[in-house]
């Protein structure tokens, strides 16, 4: 079964039509549980999540962590009781019937993996990007595609490097490219292009860019949550 873990920071506006969307297309039986992590909303969020999981028949569970995707979703696994831990964030609307297609993939002996990914915006750069997510180069790969992983194999690779505050999920995905444990799932996620469209296209790609060279020529954890700071963060 799996435990889908959702690290969230003030997101109100999306948590309710997400949480509906992972009970209507996926398959009774296979969701342990829903585990929320909230790093400290201001937005009503907790007040949202405590009145759907009175309503909802699986297991809704809100808690909460310091601020962090790593941090948040290394918390949401301790709690999981499921085999297959479903990492995705909180702007990410899966496939249908994610559930079963992930499960299929671990049946395989596949253990981790994501989905392909593409953005709600019709904007040419913006399909190009989600259209190389097909393609299984590691630099197609980033956390809004979400991410599959059984509980023994996250446990063996000790979960998310807490170190880092951002690149959290690309350093995750680094090390199963390395132990060659990694699948791309032939189903289309959608994600928001939110951010993109509040920082603008090119000059949020420009720095997206800027980080990932950064990150290849070794640039320290804290060295790349500053130029994030500087020029991306909200």
């Amino acid at each position: 079964m799996l435990s889908i873990i959702i690290p969230v920071l003030n997101e109100a506006e999306n948590i309710t039509s997400l949480l509906n969307r992972l009970l209507d297309v996926s398959s009774e039986g296979t969701i342990s549980e829903i585990i929320v992590v909230d790093g400290g909303s201001s937005d009503g969020t907790q007040k949202i999540l405590s009145s759907f999981s009175n309503k909802s028949a699986t297991s809704v569970n809100l808690i909460s962590s310091e601020k962090g995707r790593a941090k948040q979703m290394n918390a949401g696994a301790k709690i999981a009781s499921g085999s297959i831990l479903y990492f995705l964030h909180a702007d990410s609307i899966p496939p249908f019937n994610y559930d079963t297609l992930i499960i299929s993939e671990v049946e395989k002996g596949n253990p981790a993996g994501c989905f392909r990914m593409k953005f709600d915006s019709k904007h040419w750069w913006l399909c190009l990007a989600g259209w190389l997510t097909r393609f299984k180069s590691k630099a197609c790969r980033g956390g809004d595609q979400s991410q599959f992983i059984t509980r023994e194999l996250f446990e063996e690779i000790c979960g998310y490097d807490e170190s880092f505050t951002i690149y959290e999920d690309y350093v995750l995905i680094s090390e199963l490219y390395n132990r060659k444990s990694f699948v791309v799932i032939p189903a289309w996620l959608i994600t928001s292009a939110r951010l993109y469209e509040r920082k603008g296209i090119w000059k949020l790609q420009y720095h997206f860019w800027t980080i990932y060279i950064k990150k290849f020529f070794g640039a320290s954890a804290d060295n790349l949550y500053s130029y994030y700071v500087k020029h991306i963060a909200p």
